[in-house]
Order: structure tokens, then sequence, then C-alpha cells
């Protein structure tokens, strides 16, 4: 945004010889090839301390989450991670009635892909969203005993009990009865046409669709009708605790997918014996995905990687950025250095504010490192700052125009979309952060750490809880972030490139 000098044309004169003249080197302009068209105004001052560096996160909440994931991503800079899934059940009705003489024809798992379709000639084609890889896997699905509490009793059940990314091994001490499998499976664009217990033929969008044991449905619900266990919900999500899908890759590589559980579910096609018409009707009944969900990790970091985030520079800064999604890996920055004369507030932003500056813009810009990305499609298309301290948005956020637009455009004003090259591959994200600086300058806001994270959809404003904080103030991460596959490596403020160097740039005009 660019916003126009309230100084008068002789004061603003003045400033720009002032500016040719002054002997500091990080008093200077910035061009176009750069930031773009347009060269904020003001005098631009990069000389401020910024430092940064990344951390592995400790387990992440991974349930209460906006959508989950399925499947094995093998990002080509941070390795494989293999997600899998733990789901609670509900049935679509309480105290179901099955008729006379129920008898299961088949089962299908079905989970939906996120995807839009449009429909030509009553032909149906599908545009996928949030699929990322395109090799196989195999799926095995288990009935699990494992029960998934919605309270904790620990907070003597007042508070909504929280699952974490590292508890796959617990899960899987509790799996039982195999009840599906599919192997080496890809996801595709491909929608359903059926028929089954229905009669008329069903279309169903692309996503998992996996034949289930029918004789254990038999036995589990369709004979169970009338039973204290099929009489509502809660009696049910403690008899039927759930399934477990279970994932991994015939090869390094694999394919990985987002799936809308809101529509997601079980369907048991069954017939029974209708007096009126003295023959058999097919039906439907349904378990749906609206219980408690839970996404697990397994993460194979390359050792380079793993040293680098288990050993960050918190005191000077790091060469490298790494930030990556899922239960990832977070970078902090983290502004205007220490405060030696133990007041509360660093010397330098004192100075700043003694200044009384008029902040025309504020920009982080964050320069991917072209040597290790492999660039294109496997690059994130968005990250995001916040506030580390409160776990919440910046001011920028709430200010920014564009928040009403579709996710990938919502928000580029303050969290700038990765600006690509002619080749497609990522150069820089341009983070704004305006008010947040000119708060801390002028009202005296709080100059908290900054973390920054890929995210998924940057309009989803919830979040995850660390099962443990982790200095300097991280408590939870953007719930857009968990839900990411992807990762990035951009420079930090140590890195010897000086042009692409993180810092802070602050374009200002001095009070008259």
């Amino acid at each position: 945004m660019k916003i126009k000098n309230l100084l008068p044309l002789a004061g603003t004169i003045l400033f720009i010889i002032i500016g040719l003249s002054s002997c500091e080197s990080d008093i200077s302009t910035i061009g176009s090839e750069i930031l773009g068209d347009e060269t904020p105004n003001g005098i631009l001052d990069e000389s401020h301390t910024v430092i940064s560096y990344s951390k592995k996160l400790g387990p992440l909440q991974s349930n209460r989450l906006p959508s989950y994931q399925l499947g094995v991503y093998n990002d080509p800079v941070y390795g494989k991670s293999t997600v899998n899934l733990l789901s609670q059940l509900t049935m679509e009705k309480n105290n179901p009635k099955f008729g006379d003489s129920a008898r299961v024809d088949s089962v299908f798992v079905y989970l939906p892909y996120f995807s839009e379709g449009t429909t030509v000639d009553s032909v149906t084609t599908y545009e996928l969203d949030s699929i990322y890889g395109i090799s196989p896997i195999n799926v095995n699905i288990y009935k699990s005993n494992y029960f998934l509490r919605e309270y904790d009793p620990e907070a003597g059940f007042q508070e909504f009990q929280n699952y974490y990314t590292n508890q796959g091994a617990e899960f899987e001490n509790y799996i039982d009865t195999e009840l599906g499998k599919v192997e080496q499976f890809i996801p595709t664009r491909n929608g359903y046409i059926y028929n089954e217990g229905t009669d008329e033929e069903e279309k169903l969008g692309p996503g998992l669709r996996v034949k289930l044991d029918s004789t254990f449905f038999q036995t589990a619900i369709i004979d169970m009708e009338g039973k204290e266990e099929l009489r509502n919900n809660n009696n049910f999500k403690n008899y039927l605790r759930g399934i477990y899908f279970k994932v991994n890759s015939p090869t390094n590589d694999g394919s990985l997918f987002l799936f809308d559980q809101s529509k997601a579910n079980i369907s048991i096609f069954y017939s029974y014996y209708d007096e009126d018409s003295e023959g058999r009707k097919d039906k439907v009944f349904k378990l749906n995905f609206n219980g408690i969900n839970v996404n697990t990790f397994e993460n194979e970091l390359p050792s380079h990687i793993q040293t680098a985030v288990d050993n960050p520079n918190t005191e000077t800064g790091n060469e490298n950025l790494y930030i990556r999604g899922g239960d990832g890996i977070i970078s902090v920055v983290e502004l205007f250095g220490k405060d030696l004369d133990n007041n509360g507030v660093a010397d330098e932003l004192e100075l700043l504010r003694s200044k009384k500056w008029l902040v025309n813009e504020a920009n982080l810009v964050f320069y991917v490192n072209q040597d290790i990305v492999a660039g294109g499609a496997s690059e994130p298309e968005r990250i995001m700052i916040y506030d580390l301290k409160n776990s919440n948005v910046l001011a920028d956020y709430t200010s920014d125009p564009t928040n009403g637009l579709e996710p990938i455009e919502a928000f580029t004003n303050h969290f700038g979309r990765l600006e690509r090259g002619t080749d497609g591959n990522g150069k820089y994200y341009k983070l704004k952060i305006t008010d947040h600086i000119s708060n801390i300058i002028n009202k005296d806001s709080t100059n908290v750490p900054l973390g920054i994270v890929v995210s998924q959809n940057v309009k989803n404003r919830t979040t995850q809880k660390l099962k443990e904080a982790m200095e300097p103030s991280i408590k939870e991460v953007p719930s857009s972030s968990v839900i990411s596959p992807e990762g990035t490596v951009i420079y930090g403020n140590a890195t010897s490139n000086q042009e692409k160097k993180l810092k802070l740039q602050i374009y200002y005009t001095e009070p008259n």
C-alpha cells in the first residue's frame, strides 16, 4: 500500500538531500526489482538488529483441526513424512431400526478430497485441491479400541481433551480387526458412480473409497438393533471406539491428501424384508466422521536439518531459516536487539521511540534460498507471521483490505504471496508489518518475538497447542500450518549474502 508523504514539498526535498548525503550505509532506497513497481514513500532504514533462527516444534495438538490429512509425502528438502489418522465415528441417527431380516450387502468408507466439480452434458469433471505427490501408497484400515475422550479428566472434565501428533505408537497398541485395505493407491480426479443400497444411481466426488468387511458390520451394527450400544451416540462412541488408518509407501515417495471430514462417512448398504411388497428393499445407514479425529506424524528429517533445528543460534541468528508444516519447524524473528540497561525495553527501540517517526511502511522480506529449495509446485504459496507471546495475529492482519478474498488471494497486503521468477521458482515473500512496527514505536506496544510458519489457509485464525511450551514463548501455532505438508528454506539475518539477508525495512517520515 502506498502512503502519501504528509510533509510539504520543501520538506520532502530537504529529506531527499539529507538521505543522499548520509554516510550510514544501511539508509537507502530500494528499487522496483525487489519490491515491485512502486517504491514506498519516505526514508528507508535497514539498520536495526534482527535475530532469526529455526526450531523443531515439539508434539502439537492434532485434534479439532479445520481439516485432516492422510498419506505419505516426500518433500524434496525435508524428506518423508507419514501421516496416519484415528477417527471416532457417530451414527447418523440414534437407536436405528433396520427392519426384518436385515442383511449387509456391502460397506464402503469414503474420505472426499477438496475439489470443484463442473458438469457439462451430465458429465462432471473435477479440479482437485490439496493433493501432494503422485506415487502410490498402501492404506490399511483397522477397528480401534482406543477411547477418544471429549473432555480432559485431569482438568476436572472442564476442558477439552487434546491429542497430539506423536501419539501414533500409543494408538497402534489398540488396533484390532483389519476392516479393509487398498494397495498401490494414487489419488485421482475421478469420481464414483454406484447404485449399491439405493434404487437410483448415485454420484460421489473424488476421494479415497475402500470396501470394508461386511461381516464385521453385520455383527457390530445391524445385529445390534435395539441394544443399548446403539441407543445414542454417547453409548456408540464407547462401543465402537473408532477406526485407524495406517499408511505406508511401497517406494521412497508417496502421495498425501487433505480431506473434508464433514462429508466423510462409512456407508453400510443393506437390505431388509418389506411386508408390504413381500420382497426385499435396499437401504443405506451411515456412520459419520464428525466425532474426534486425530492426525499422527512420523517424520524422517535429513540429518543436517535435524542438527540445525536442534541447535539454533538464538544469540546472533542463523544463515538459513527452515519452515515446514505438520508437526514441523517454525522460524523465530526477534527485533531491535538487547536491553542492555535492563529497563524492560530494547536499547534500539528506546532510541526509535525518542525520534517519533511516522512509519509509512515496514517490511520483512524473506528470500528463498534457491541453492537448497527445488522450486516449483512443491514450494508453499503462503507463509504467516504472528505474535508468539499472545499466540495471535498482528495488527496488520485486521486492517488488511484483502481479507474477504478467496484464501489463496486473501491477506496479500500483509502476507504477500510467494513472488516467483519467470522460471516459476520462488524468489521471496514480503510480509508487511507497518501497523505492528508503528504501534511498537509510537504506542508503546510490546516488542514480542514473532513466529514464521507455512500456511495452508491464511484466513483460518484458529491455533493448535504445543504439548509443552518452548522458548521464546512458543505455546501455540496456527492450525493452517499443522495441515500444510510443505516447507521451504529462506535466508536468515546471519547469511553472508548481503542482498538477500533478512532485514527489517522501515520507511519513515520525520516529524516537523
